[in-house]
């Protein structure tokens, strides 16, 4: 299993520090999320040529507000800028962002994502597109982007249907607030394959004062137990809220769970580091570096 962090919005400068840094304590890949800051997809490509080995990816950008073959060009030009070590995720986003925000219609997102994919997995494979969907109509179109050799895509996909959409088009799935039971019993018998990459993204501190940490956790991250489609994994791993899904504690007790992530088939595992208290998030880098 290979141990990632999240790298989220700083300035330019504190995230190119930042991404030197994790690379250089070991860490596998990158994650960075796209919200209302920086374009995930154009910063990653930066932070490619600013680092040498370490994989990058989104974690993860919308599909709505972005055509797939506008999606599909942005990303395999990073993937070239980045010596191929990006890898695309993408996702629905949530119904208050799509119809609240931006005014667009959330209907039969299951049926969206298989449209997007059936455009978007023949672009990045350096295929011809021929297709005509309810959403997209594409014809005749192809993307030569040099240097790029391949570029995996995941698919945040945590519903049955979603799970199913993926499994069958994209090269696996990108996960938040989902716990190691949801993760063996429901994530990866969804996928209904045995190679697909599974990126488990969970809040991680390595802390002495675990009371506090769940604390500040459950305070910063309420929104995390609130929206539907992560309320129903924390439901079917039987907790309450994101606190309960955290790591946090010892050394021995956070290798213990991540190891609990392994074993249920999580292959890349995405640590979102909680600073809970002055030193939190240095002690948490230097621990996972020993992981690697």
């Amino acid at each position: 299993m290979r141990i990632g962090a999240v790298l989220n919005e700083q300035p330019l400068d504190e995230l190119i520090a930042s991404a030197k840094r994790l690379e250089a304590a070991g860490l596998s890949d990158i994650w960075m999320p796209n919200i209302f800051g920086f374009d995930a997809i154009s910063i990653l490509g930066h932070l490619g040529r600013e680092t040498e080995t370490i994989g990058l990816g989104t974690a993860v950008t919308p599909t709505y507000p972005r055509h797939p073959t506008a999606i599909a060009q942005q990303a395999l030009t990073t993937a070239s800028v980045s010596n191929n070590r990006f890898t695309l995720g993408i996702g629905l986003s949530h119904k208050v962002v799509i119809e609240n925000l931006l005014g667009m219609s959330y209907d039969k997102p299951a049926r969206h994502m298989r449209e997007y994919l059936e455009v978007l997995m023949p672009l990045v494979r350096g295929e011809t597109v021929d297709y005509e969907g309810e959403q997209y109509r594409v014809h005749g179109l192809a993307l030569d982007v040099p240097g790029v050799e391949r570029m995996p895509v995941v698919v945040a996909a945590l519903g049955p249907a979603m799970l199913k959409v993926t499994g069958e088009l994209a090269d696996g799935t990108s996960t938040w607030m989902v716990g190691p039971k949801t993760m063996a019993n429901h994530i990866l018998p969804g996928l209904g394959r045995d190679d697909a990459t599974v990126v488990g993204g969970v809040p991680i501190a390595l802390t002495t004062n675990v009371d506090a940490a769940r604390e500040k956790i459950n305070k910063d991250l309420v929104i995390y137990g609130q929206l539907p489609s992560y309320r129903a994994m924390l439901d079917r791993e039987g907790v309450d809220g994101p606190a309960d899904i955290a790591i946090l504690g010892d050394e021995n007790m956070l290798r213990g769970e991540i190891k609990r992530f392994e074993d249920a088939g999580v292959t890349h595992f995405s640590a979102a580091i909680i600073n809970t208290e002055e030193g939190a998030f240095d002690r948490t880098v230097e621990f996972l570096s020993t992981l690697n």
